[in-house]
Parts: structure tokens; C-alpha cells; sequence
């Protein structure tokens, strides 16, 4: 049986639907990542993955899109 772990990231530069679409469908596209949650008034995004999430590559599709991980939640 997987365990599934969810981590959650602070993102700023996140402000509409259309953030929270581009970054569902990029960190989305990441090998291991089963969901995202996309919180724009928190300014988190919560990624459950089904190993250890590497902070770097999300930091960095995150930075590709635009936007900025500050850190885990």
C-alpha cells in the first residue's frame, strides 16, 4: 500500500484562477505528484505525492511559471 504525503509550500505571486490553473497543471506534471491544492488567500500550495517531494524542482517549475516558493508552509 503507497503512503501519500502531502507537503505545503508558501507561493507568492499568486493573485487569480489563472495562477492557480498554471501552477495545478505544472507541479501537476512532476513525476511522483498524485494532486495540488492551490490556497490563493493563504499563499500555499499543497502538493501530495506519492514519495518525498524535491523542493528544488518544485521551487524551480514554480519559478518557471512565474511565481515564488518561499519556503514550506
Amino acid at each position: 500500500m503507497s503512503t501519500q504525503t502531502i507537503t505545503t509550500y508558501a507561493v507568492s505571486g499568486m493573485s487569480c484562477g489563472h495562477c492557480k490553473a498554471t501552477l495545478t497543471k505544472v507541479i501537476g506534471e512532476l513525476d511522483g505528484v498524485t494532486g495540488v491544492e492551490v490556497d490563493l488567500r493563504a499563499g500555499q500550495v499543497s502538493v501530495s505525492s506519492s514519495t518525498e517531494p524535491d523542493d528544488a524542482l518544485i521551487a524551480e517549475v514554480v519559478d518557471e511559471a512565474g511565481y515564488e516558493v518561499t519556503g514550506r508552509a
